[in-house]
């Protein structure tokens, strides 16, 4: 076991340099100016040439890799040429928005799933089951910012039930984090991007819950709580749903993983301020720093909840860490 996980991790660390190297290339070699969102286009060229060497956007393409691959390692960033403050600083303001809406999203996808794709195995083959994987596979596949610009319109624009963007009306400003998230305000303007997201995500539990149920209730000890003369939604939850929730559980770690890279069209949609939004402001601004931060946190959290993921199925299945 010990050999599975050190392998693993070395498989994640060699990934995650592979990951930022293309990061770094990718946005070398993009079309864009990292200078004009910091200063104005009409300044004389040797002030921006001296702001290109304040930054080290002079040197060889090579030497800005070696110090990216050095401070990398130091976790150090750097400093956003936008908002002129550390990338860490900027994500730290930017991460609890993007966990918390990602979060929610999840509860909401897991307890719909689990007890949704429950009930549908109990009904299997009946026109309710049928719907069920229908629904959820419809906004799995629908483009996300479609399925979010529809709910704008129709809950927010038509209806005015919630907001329609932002984390906070306008004009409120919060210095802690009670101010910020646990407030009536922020909550009304979570419920929406948080439902999207979460049907959107709702396909995978409840469907491995449909098919992890469909295999528990052909056991002899269902037929013996038939038997004794349970109800049935005793022995749906009680007995035949607890045994079931093994996958579900286990593919919890993969899930948080998918979900975190998975949530950019929402937040972009929903002008929601976390690292997915503002990774599409970074790359437009060919802010360098702050979008090679955001992507490497967020490949980093992504392989980090694959190792995580890994960990489990070798401790709950031991002949996998001999593969």
């Amino acid at each position: 076991m010990i050999r599975y996980i050190t392998k693993r991790l070395a498989i994640m660390v060699l990934t995650l340099f592979l990951v930022a190297t293309m990061i770094f290339l990718l946005f070398r070699t993009m079309p864009g100016d990292p200078t004009a969102s910091m200063v104005d286009p009409s300044i004389p060229r040797e002030a921006r040439q001296a702001l290109l060497e304040r930054y080290g956007l002079h040197e060889s393409l090579w030497t800005q890799y070696t110090i990216f691959v050095r401070d990398i390692v130091r976790l150090d960033f750097g400093n956003s040429y936008f908002y002129n403050r550390s990338v860490l600083a900027v994500i730290g303001t930017r991460l609890p928005a993007t966990l918390i809406l990602m979060f929610t999203a999840m509860l909401i996808a897991y307890v719909v799933g689990v007890f949704g794709g429950a009930w549908m195995a109990w009904h299997r083959g009946t026109l309710a089951e049928s719907t069920g994987v229908t629904v959820s596979l419809i906004f799995r596949s629908a483009p996300t910012f479609w399925v979010g610009l529809m709910a704008i319109m129709i809950f927010a624009v038509n209806l005015g039930w919630f907001p329609a963007q932002g984390m906070r009306t306008t004009g409120y400003e919060g210095e802690t984090f009670a101010e910020i998230f646990l407030n009536r305000d922020f909550v009304r303007h979570l419920i929406l991007p948080a439902i999207v997201a979460g049907m959107y995500f709702l396909a995978t539990p409840l469907l491995i819950m449909r098919n992890s149920m469909l295999e528990v209730l052909s056991e002899d000890y269902i037929e013996m709580a038939r038997a004794k003369g349970l109800r049935e939604l005793v022995i749906l939850y009680a007995h035949a749903a607890r045994n079931a929730l093994l996958p579900v559980v286990t593919a919890g770690a993969l899930f948080v993983g998918s979900a975190i890279g998975g949530q950019v069209l929402i937040e972009v949609v929903f002008s929601w301020p976390g690292l997915g939004r503002e990774i599409v402001q970074a790359v437009t601004r060919s802010d360098y720093p702050l979008a090679q931060g955001i992507f490497i946190i967020i490949s980093g959290l992504v392989m980090f909840m694959n190792l995580i993921a890994d960990i489990l199925y070798a401790f709950l299945d031991p002949r996998i860490s001999y593969r």
